[in-house]
């Protein structure tokens, strides 16, 4: 929750803003292993294709900040699934992700509040590229993703009296990272993911009329961020299934929107802009691979 500046004197009643939780799985959790395990077939049985599915709850907590004028903070939980096709040398991933959760809210101009409802979906396609020594493996990826948050704020009120309105945040980006995996005895592996989150564009819908019913609702379109990920994995090779345990940390960085019009039934009365953030993220996903 936050207020859109406004270069007119209009005064808006502060709600929530929220960027970034972006949280998301690492994408390529399981890597590979030798045996039989989910990430071995590909490179046995005459290069037939492996075909790999993961379940993956999470959980983290997530700040966002916009520097002297407000942050939220709260923990989110999360569940994923993602598709894998594995040849010899190349691979391809799908994964969807949705993760709800609760922020509290703090501002010096107004106030603090607590118990906003916020709501994530991320989807996400790469293409990684494998190299192969006998213990260790490395994979470089690229792909395009779309992340969607919902923060809504609408009829809570701060300690100082402030409105909150709903913020829709979308964001389209291109992940591009390396993934490398080293064999342990008993069926355990262990590596790391390392990701750059190329931003493209993204847009925020401020819902400004559940704060003032005679507000239009404004749209701020950015250009101009980035992001990156990292995250440690260690992975049981089992009969049926294999699991995986992954620490991981997310950043965000976004820089000040373009301008748009605020309006009051109707009349222009000023402008408003989406202040630079960042978001981080610190949590950890549990998942089964089969």
């Amino acid at each position: 929750m936050k207020k859109l500046p406004v270069l007119v004197g209009l005064l808006l009643c502060a709600a929530s803003s929220t960027n970034a939780y972006q949280g998301l799985s690492s994408p390529y959790g399981s890597s590979y292993d030798s045996g039989e395990s989910a990430y071995s077939k590909s490179s046995s049985y005459d290069n037939a294709p492996n075909r790999v599915w993961e379940i993956a709850p999470e959980i983290y907590h997530a700040t966002y900040k916009e520097q002297d004028i407000m942050k939220n903070k709260g923990m989110m939980v999360g569940i994923g699934g993602a598709y894998t096709y594995d040849r010899e040398t190349w691979l391809l991933k799908g994964e969807l992700r949705g993760a709800w959760g609760s922020v509290d809210y703090s501002s010096p101009s107004s106030g603090t509040a607590s118990g906003f409802g916020d709501t994530m979906f991320e989807a996400r396609g790469t293409m990684g590229f494998k190299q192969e020594t006998k213990k260790n493996h490395i994979i470089t990826f690229f792909g395009v993703a779309y992340r969607y948050l919902n923060d809504d704020s609408s009829g809570k009120t701060t300690s100082t009296g402030a409105r909150g309105y709903e913020r829709e945040s979308n964001y389209f980006y291109s992940p591009i990272g390396i993934e490398f995996t080293r064999h342990l005895k008993d069926r355990w592996t262990w590596g790391g993911s390392i990701e750059y989150d190329l931003f493209w564009t993204g847009r925020q819908v401020s819902h400004l009329s559940d704060a003032v019913s005679s507000l239009g609702n404004v749209s701020n379109d950015q250009d101009s961020g980035y992001g990156f990920r990292f995250s440690l994995k260690f992975k049981r090779q089992g009969d049926k299934f294999d699991v995986l345990i992954e620490p991981f940390f997310r950043w965000w960085h976004v820089d000040y929107s373009g301008l748009s019009n605020v309006t009051y039934q109707g009349v222009l009365v000023g402008y408003g802009y989406e202040p630079e953030n960042t978001t981080s993220e610190l949590g950890a996903k549990i998942a089964l691979l089969y």
